[in-house]
């Protein structure tokens, strides 16, 4: 039985395109050139920041992140971030009886962001709170310590095989690869991800019908 679902944050429950658009403005790039850059170094299995040091080689992306902090021009999330799926889809899991989770790598600034949106979930919280970061294993302990169930009474649910889906499992938890973002199309038809999701959804709202068929 599934009794805690924790979800990821970027391309699962909001998108990423202020994020990045941000940030190519910062460094007055085209932001199809910084999109561009993101997407072709997670393909290669690298960290997403690099893009921003092939923009800038040697950049402090900490540096330059309290620079935009400080020059009004740091993070921002608001309604029109969310994806439609995201509220009716964690209210109706939480009238369901299950514990909502949200979890992902974040800075903590995100994770004020995202609490001041009031969502229906019993928990918010970021990396950067936690200060681990996913894959780590320390990160998915606290997700299971979050979603008071065990290891496999609770669901993880991203985009990101590496990240998200792999880590997950290996934890023990159960995993849903969401077809999302960049990162959800890219990978969504890999046999090595199609092999290791217990799950594979389009929609938020397909995570009912999981957690209602778990019992």
């Amino acid at each position: 039985m599934i009794r805690a679902v924790a979800l990821d944050i970027g391309e699962t429950l909001v998108r990423d395109d202020r994020y990045w658009a941000s940030w190519a403005d910062w460094l007055d790039v085209p932001r199809h050139t910084l999109a561009a850059l993101v997407g072709a170094v997670v393909a290669q299995g690298r960290d997403n920041a690099d893009a921003l040091r092939l923009l800038r080689p040697g950049i402090d992306v900490a540096a330059e992140y309290r620079a935009r902090e400080a020059a009004g021009r740091g993070e921002h999330l608001d309604e029109t971030d969310l994806y439609k799926d995201v509220r009716p889809a964690l209210a109706a899991l939480r009238d369901a009886g299950v514990r909502v989770v949200i979890a992902g790598n974040q800075t903590r600034r995100a994770g004020e962001l995202l609490r001041a949106l009031d969502l229906p979930a019993d928990l918010v919280v970021t990396s950067g709170e936690w200060g681990c970061a996913k894959p780590d294993v320390e990160f998915f302990a606290r997700v299971v310590d979050a979603g008071k169930a065990l290891p496999h009474e609770t669901l993880y649910v991203g985009d990101h095989p590496a990240n998200d889906v792999h880590p997950a499992r290996d934890a023990g938890l159960r995993t849903a690869h969401l077809r999302r973002g960049p990162w959800g199309y890219l990978w969504a038809d890999d046999p090595a991800v199609r092999a290791a999701a217990d799950h594979h959804i389009d929609s938020l709202h397909d995570l009912l019908a999981i957690v209602r068929g778990s019992a």
